[in-house]
């Protein structure tokens, strides 16, 4: 792997990357959602059970996030659209199967929309009707001072909200997706609700497929970590 990958404002993104078997053509990309960062233990889990069946796997950090360079102040779904460009500006060579949780499913919706580098996409309860995420749960917190779900370091930016609420939804976008796309989801998810998923596939134009979880919720709990990655690997193997 190219190391370091910068974006187009020169800020180094961190990743942790999973070799796979030997020469293989296949490359899984992982983004995570808003407040996260590349080592949550599901997206670790998903990386080392795709590495261990010989797929590589690549985990990213998006700019203002964890380890990455950036300012949290900075982070929307707009600049990890561009973050995810510079990642795969570095993976040149590969067959790239994009990965998104929670709002890195937005952008990677928002990315294979228009970017053929992106050749199989999963959304992991990813976010679609983002105007609806923003007011639901950050409408009446004040930009710039309060934290979002009370998590420190993480204060509301006004350019957050603002993204949000500009792209409104990636509905549009899931209309234009014509490449194979899994989209996991589980139907006690109180954060993204499952009808965002339901909304993305009944409008995508590619070989499309919705597992829902029953009983899952926003992060795989309680227990379902074991059961996404299956689901993951079974149909990164089929496809």
């Amino acid at each position: 792997m190219v190391n370091p990958i910068k974006n187009i404002h020169g800020e180094r993104l961190d990743f942790t990357f999973h070799p796979g078997a030997p020469g293989a053509a296949q490359l899984v990309i992982i983004g995570h959602g808003v407040t996260g960062h590349k080592d949550r233990p599901f997206l670790v889990a998903l990386a080392e059970g795709l590495a261990g069946a010989g797929i590589p796997v690549l985990r990213i950090s998006w700019s203002g996030n964890a380890g990455s360079e950036g300012r949290f102040a900075d982070c929307t779904i707009s600049k990890e659209v561009a973050d995810l460009g510079a990642v795969l500006d570095a993976c040149a060579g590969y067959t790239v199967t994009y990965v998104g949780h929670s709002m890195g499913g937005a952008v990677g919706v928002l990315r294979a929309s228009t970017d053929p580098r992106i050749r199989r996409l999963i959304s992991l309860a990813g976010m679609v009707n983002t105007r609806t995420f923003a007011e639901h749960h950050f409408g009446a917190l004040t930009p710039g001072r309060d934290l979002m779900w009370g998590k420190p370091g993480c204060v509301l930016s006004p350019a957050y909200m603002d993204d949000l609420r500009r792209i409104g939804s990636v509905v549009g976008e899931a209309a234009e997706i014509a490449v194979p796309w899994l989209l996991v989801h589980g139907n006690a998810d109180t954060l993204v609700p499952l009808q965002d998923s339901r909304d993305a596939l009944a409008l995508a134009r590619g070989p499309t497929e919705l597992v829902e979880l029953d009983g899952c919720d926003h992060v795989w709990e309680p227990g379902f970590t074991p059961q996404m990655v299956a689901t993951v690997l079974a149909w990164c193997v089929k496809t």
